[in-house]
């Protein structure tokens, strides 16, 4: 008998043994899988924390070291009326306002959903750090002020790795702003013997010349950059120095006609302390500079008016405002600047009337105005101004405003201007003012809130210069 073709075979003992282990390699790449899915989860909401506290640490570095440059703390460089402790000494409610913004704004970021546990705010000089920046007078510290800030966020949960007995995590961050003002820096240690240029960016177009009407002198030296009469003072005067003095900005132009006409005869300066029939105080000639061909308009943008009206409301970006450079800048007197101004202004600081020019119309302002008797200055939104628009309550504490503008210093001595005509300048340095008001001839009340400058006498170029939206620039810088 023949055997089947099919046979039936059965399954060895080997085979038999091997039933069902598919299932237990399944089973631990299960185990394993989730493992590495849980750690996933864990190390990426460390990640996303990580960045959060270095995004709260950065913006708390750049909004202390915007309070250093604002301040004018680099205008006053020895410390003179021992004004530094308000802004950057330790934290007490009354001083150390640098410092107490750098901790407000940290805990407005939060990480891992909760703010951070209170950061640490500290000064230097590129040295070893301080949290109490007036033992730094001496060094470099008011030229190039470093603030640097630490944020920590204790007992981050963790949601898997507390199976392994880690329940909570600590993340912190750093960041360090400086604020840099280029008056004096050859002699302050930071280029030895060279002065490194400033070239900011939406400078107002109002040229004035290196004459200090509160003291008859000069602003900035021209020889090293450093500030003639380095300090703060109250009340509006020049008294303890240029910091807070308040006078007028007058257009050396008169009234009428489609070009400037210089008030005097042609070929003479504009000068300091010239009286301006109906209004009192100090005052100070400008002329108009040159501006680009275009301008962007600020937001919201007023009007439509010409070019030197689009340069004050917005951003004059093409015009070159080097400084220290031999006759790199340039005013054109074939412009009269006085109509412009005073609709550019009224745009740019949202100032209502051009008759009220001893309180505000709905500008942000100083109290008393224009002439803060307490120091750290205190800017106050009006009731027009970007801050009420964007839900603040008028009268409420600002540190950013529209009416604070640059404009740029030239070197008049020897410097001959002719009506009508475009002539090259030198600019020396920057000052830094905040509008109080414009009138109805094109004056503007301003106060001066830092100076910065940029000359070192031989009109060569030192080194690249800085580029920024503000004579006293402030960025994020790695340590030293």
């Amino acid at each position: 008998m023949r055997a089947p073709l099919i046979q039936r075979r059965t399954a060895s003992t080997g085979r038999v043994g091997q039933r069902g282990i598919t299932i237990v390699l399944v089973a631990l790449a299960m185990v394993a899988i989730i493992a590495m899915a849980a750690l996933s989860i864990d190390v990426i909401t460390l990640y996303l924390a990580r960045a959060e506290a270095q995004k709260a640490a950065d913006a708390s570095a750049l909004a202390a070291g915007r309070i250093l440059s604002m301040s004018g703390i680099t205008g006053d460089p020895q410390n003179s009326t021992g004004n530094w402790t308000f802004i950057c000494g330790p934290d007490d409610g009354t001083h150390g306002l640098a410092t107490r913004v750098a901790k407000a704004v940290a805990n407005q970021n939060t990480i891992g959903g909760s703010p951070a546990t209170t950061p640490t705010v500290s000064y230097s000089a590129g040295g070893s750090l301080s949290s109490d920046c007036v033992s730094l007078v001496g060094t470099p510290f008011a030229v190039n002020p470093i603030v640097t800030v630490q944020v920590t966020r204790a007992s981050l949960p963790t949601f898997f790795s507390r199976i392994w007995g880690n329940t909570t995590n600590t993340i912190s961050a750093t960041a360090t702003a400086e604020a840099f003002n280029p008056s004096n820096s050859g002699n302050a240690g930071i280029t030895p013997g060279t002065i490194t240029p400033v070239q900011p960016r939406c400078v107002k177009p109002w040229v004035v010349p290196n004459l200090d009407p509160g003291t008859g002198g000069i602003f900035v030296n021209v020889t090293d950059g450093s500030i003639a009469n380095g300090g703060i003072s109250l009340g509006g005067t020049s008294a303890s120095g240029v910091i807070g003095e308040k006078f007028w900005l007058a257009p050396d132009c008169g009234l009428g006609g489609g070009s400037c006409v210089l008030i005097g005869a042609p070929g003479t300066q504009p000068a300091a302390n010239v009286t301006i029939a109906g209004e009192s105080g100090n005052n100070l000639q400008y002329v108009p500079g040159e501006v680009g061909t275009t301008s962007v308009i600020g937001v919201p943008g007023c009007t439509s008016g010409e070019t030197f009206e689009v340069a004050i409301e917005g951003c004059d970006q093409p015009t070159n405002y080097a400084c220290g450079i031999l006759n790199a800048g340039n005013v054109d007197l074939s412009e009269n600047p006085i109509l412009p101004t005073v609709a550019g202004v009224k745009c740019l600081t949202h100032q209502s009337d051009e008759n009220n020019v001893i309180s505000t119309s709905g500008q942000d302002y100083f109290e008393p105005f224009g002439a803060p008797s307490t120091y750290p200055f205190q800017i106050l939104a009006g009731s027009g101004s970007n801050a009420v628009t964007a839900g603040l309550t008028a009268g409420t504490a600002v540190t950013a405003s529209s009416s604070i503008v640059s404009l740029p210093i030239y070197d008049n001595v020897g410097k001959t201007l002719i009506s009508g005509a475009a002539t090259p300048v030198t600019f020396v340095g920057f000052l830094q003012v905040f509008i109080n008001a414009v009138d109805t001839n094109g004056n503007i009340l301003v106060t001066v809130l830092n100076v910065s400058g940029c000359s070192n006498g031989s009109g060569a170029t030192v080194g690249n210069p800085v580029i920024a939206n503000s004579p006293v620039p402030v960025r994020l810088i790695t340590p030293p």
